[in-house]
């Protein structure tokens, strides 16, 4: 789509901010208003507008991608994200672990078992840890803990929180991500921890290589996202 657009800027908006193009609200793809809950995300999401050139790159903008997901998909449909989100409690990528070698079976324990146990601590939501990729069954009291705290999220953060756990396969990280309990570099590395210990011994290709810069720029969007509708 060609730029349309010269001026760009944000208004208050029914009940938060809006973005206007040449003064006029930007609608979202679902032709809802676009009202977002504070000026930081606002502003953030202007800048991304203001940033196009020639042509509109939608993927170029992620705030404005997870905001209008937000609105028009997350929103609306609450109870659908969150049983999207909650089963992966029952099989995090956390709680499996490779059986060999052992210089990534004591990499995996040393890296994960940290956020295992700060689930345990934070939901009350202790997990069980296997080796191999048979399933492991997790206690119901656990699983029933971890969807009460995917359900007790705001609109904005249940967006953020079904992108980073859908992207890393770990619910744990997701959580962890959104209370501070880590950063999206650290949720990226953690996640990728076996694919970088591949790394190291055979070396990236290109594809590995451009899927996890995808990837670690998708998790920094999902956290940006949470601070800035923080304000």
């Amino acid at each position: 789509m060609k730029r349309f657009y010269k001026t760009v800027g944000v208004m208050p908006a029914g009940g938060g901010f809006g973005v206007v193009l040449d003064g006029k609200p930007i609608k979202s793809p679902a032709k809802a208003d676009f009202v977002v809950p504070s000026r930081a995300l606002a502003e953030a999401v202007a800048a991304e507008w203001d940033a196009q050139a020639d042509k509109v790159v939608p993927s170029s903008m992620p705030l404005m991608q997870l905001a209008a997901t937000t609105i028009d998909k997350t929103a609306p449909n609450r109870q659908v994200v969150i049983d999207s989100i909650a089963p992966y409690g029952g099989s995090d990528l956390l709680c499996y672990r490779a059986e060999a070698p052992a210089a990534l079976v004591d990499r995996q324990a040393a890296a994960w078992q940290p956020l295992l146990d700060w689930a345990m601590i934070a939901h009350d939501a202790p997990l069980a840890v296997t080796s191999g990729i048979v399933h492991q069954a997790q206690p119901e009291p656990s699983l029933a803990a971890l969807r009460a705290a995917v359900a007790a999220q705001d609109d904005w953060r249940l967006t953020a929180l079904h992108q980073a756990t859908s992207l890393t396969g770990s619910l744990v990280l997701g959580l962890a991500l959104l209370a501070g309990r880590i950063d999206a570099d650290e949720a990226f590395e953690l996640a990728e921890l076996d694919a970088s210990f591949q790394i190291e011994r055979w070396g990236a290709d290109a594809e590995a290589t451009a899927r996890r810069a995808g990837l670690r720029a998708e998790l920094q969007a999902a956290a940006r996202l949470v601070a800035l509708a923080a304000g």
